[in-house]
């Protein structure tokens, strides 16, 4: 049984993995923007239905004071971390040309894509690297577009390609002290972040985007995070799992 910190956990992918980790009985402390006392219905849905223990804060991951609050709420709630899985992302409030990006939404996405998983990973991996424990990792959540460019939100695609060079960078620095760390890197997933394309990826699904001719959903990304957490990797460090149904296999 782990601790386990997930970020973004209230919808989409990060409510999948909250829900998969708990159905494997591992206690998870949940975050996201909503004020928890909207939350209260759900933490009582997911305390019912699943044997792990479930918690939840509310936490912008780009504020210091949020990060640190979420990892003492944590460590005061379960006593110890073993896993931080990096969720929490956004996207363009507004898909635009790189042409015509601004400096706001590229600030924005930075601020909260990257800047904030990367500090809350620094946060938390001083304390796990003090507080060493079997099974100890940070998993990141990364996207197809960190190598795969897409003009009209470059700015995403720039914050997820740097994820992955923080995955190696934290793969490297943290493997003295026994802690994993992985990436996991979704395709076309199916959460609201991606519904106002649904139907582009309906049309470029049904020709043939993905050797798996459906969508992503949010428990196929949980299950690899789980697999993650339960060590089945455990001699992978710093590997990237792709889950896009073979979308970036090059063929002819």
């Amino acid at each position: 049984m782990a601790n386990v910190m997930v970020t973004g956990g209230t919808r989409g992918i990060g409510a999948g993995i909250v829900e998969k980790l708990l159905s494997e009985k591992h206690n998870v402390a949940f975050c996201g923007s909503t004020e928890p006392a909207a939350m209260v219905e759900r933490v009582a849905e997911l305390k019912a239905k699943y044997p792990g223990r479930a918690v939840y804060f509310q936490c912008d991951v780009s504020n210091p004071a949020h990060r640190q609050a979420f990892l003492d709420g944590t460590l005061k709630e379960f006593g110890s971390v073993t896993c931080l899985v990096n969720n929490a992302g956004v996207a363009p409030k507004v898909r635009l040309d790189v042409l015509e990006t601004t400096i706001e939404s590229f600030e924005r996405l930075l601020t909260i894509n990257l800047e904030g998983p990367f500090f809350l990973t620094q946060l938390v991996a001083r304390y796990m690297s003090t507080h060493q424990e079997p099974g100890q990792c940070i998993i990141n959540m990364s996207s197809c577009s960190a190598d795969v460019a897409s003009v009209s939100r470059g700015e995403y695609c720039i914050s997820k390609a740097g994820v992955s060079m923080a995955t190696k960078l934290w793969s490297v620095r943290l493997a003295e002290f026994g802690i994993n760390v992985y990436e996991i890197r979704p395709g076309i997933i199916k959460t609201p972040m991606t519904e106002v394309v649904t139907a582009k990826y309906d049309k470029l699904i049904a020709e043939g985007l993905t050797l798996t001719p459906r969508w992503g959903f949010p428990e196929d990304v949980a299950k690899v995070a789980a697999a993650f957490i339960r060590g089945d990797l455990a001699y992978s460090t710093g590997q990237v799992v792709y889950v896009d149904g073979g979308m970036q296999i090059q063929k002819l």
